[in-house]
């Protein structure tokens, strides 16, 4: 993902109701709702399912360890669902590489017509570019790629044991970090080449969603989700019930009401398919990047990764998807 460096101010827009109609004297009150039971989710598994990924070593495409890591990830979605699609395909680099890309699709309720998309990159950089030695040295990236798929892969887990009111598509999205540094649309256009893929011949003719959430750099310790640019540009309604979810379940330290940067992420592609789509990001407005200091650098390791951080983010996403799924 790339930042661009443009803060603006934010304003928290609330919807205003129309007034309240006198009911019919004859018309009895509704019977009070039952209470939405929404799952746990386990911080320690998906940890665990982040190391997974840390232990095969960088994910970097057309490597030994991207391929046993894309089986991995098959092989954890097939656990939760039968219905999981591998997408490959081919993508040129800004510097030329012709990457060999593989998307993994897992669907839950595939036959309900009201979806909501959540994705995350599962590749890592090439480069430890930020870094100051061993630039040239791939990274682990257990927060930049690792993070994102392990709550996932955990909220696919609870999806398999509580089936949703709607259905809900997981997109592990490869060859987003083999991004030119810089600015333009063309260094912006280098990054999320598997999303733009799959934006050009999604794995469903015409496939839609209500919406979508992206997950990137997740589970860092202390890490602080502000409300990305085009996020609130292209789909404000869906930051502020994700926003309102978190701090309503007692994670506002890591979902504060601050304005974060405008990212060329994942999400900016398929915002531009037509499908609303926010961006949960970890962001540091103290860095001279925008994110956390261990962005592109080796100091994105397992020890950076807080179990806690990885719960915040997921039992958020589980009381949205439970207990408030529409838009």
């Amino acid at each position: 993902m790339r930042l661009r460096n443009i803060i603006l101010p934010l304003f928290l827009i609330y919807a205003c109701g129309s007034p309240d109609k006198q009911q019919p004297a004859q018309q009895p009150a509704p019977s009070p709702q039952p209470a939405v039971e929404i799952p746990a989710f386990n911080r320690d598994s998906a940890f665990s399912y982040v190391k997974d990924q840390v232990d095969f070593g960088p994910r970097v495409p057309n490597t030994k360890a991207h391929a046993a890591c894309a089986a991995y990830l098959e092989r954890q979605l097939r656990r939760f669902t039968p219905n999981v699609q591998v997408q490959e395909g081919t993508a040129t680099t800004w510097d030329g590489v012709t990457l060999r890309m593989k998307n993994i699709i897992a669907s839950f309720a595939p036959e309900k017509n009201n979806r909501v998309l959540l994705f995350a990159h599962w590749d890592t950089r090439p480069w430890a570019d930020e870094d100051t030695e061993r630039t040239d040295e791939p990274i682990d990236g257990a927060d930049d790629g690792g993070s994102g798929v392990g709550v996932l892969l955990e909220i696919a887990r609870q999806l398999s044991l509580h089936p949703p009111s709607v259905g809900v598509d997981i997109i592990f999205f490869d060859a987003e970090d083999w991004g030119k540094a810089g600015g333009g649309r063309e260094a912006e256009d280098s990054y999320a080449l598997g999303t733009q893929y799959w934006t050009r011949q999604p794995h469903v003719p015409g496939y839609t969603a209500s919406y979508g959430i992206l997950l990137d750099m997740v589970g860092a310790r202390g890490a602080k989700f502000r409300q990305e640019g085009y996020s609130r540009e292209a789909a404000g309604y869906i930051v502020d019930k994700v926003w309102s979810t978190a701090n309503a379940n007692g994670f506002s330290d890591y979902f504060p009401y601050q304005p974060g940067g405008w990212v060329t992420d994942d999400h900016v592609y398929v915002n531009r398919m037509g499908i609303p789509s926010i961006d949960i990001i970890g962001s540091d407005p103290t860095a001279v990047s925008g994110f956390g200091k261990h962005w592109h650098t080796h100091r994105d390791s397992i020890e950076i990764i807080d179990p806690a951080t990885l719960h915040a983010v997921g039992q958020t996403l589980l009381a949205v998807l439970y207990g408030n799924p529409n838009p």
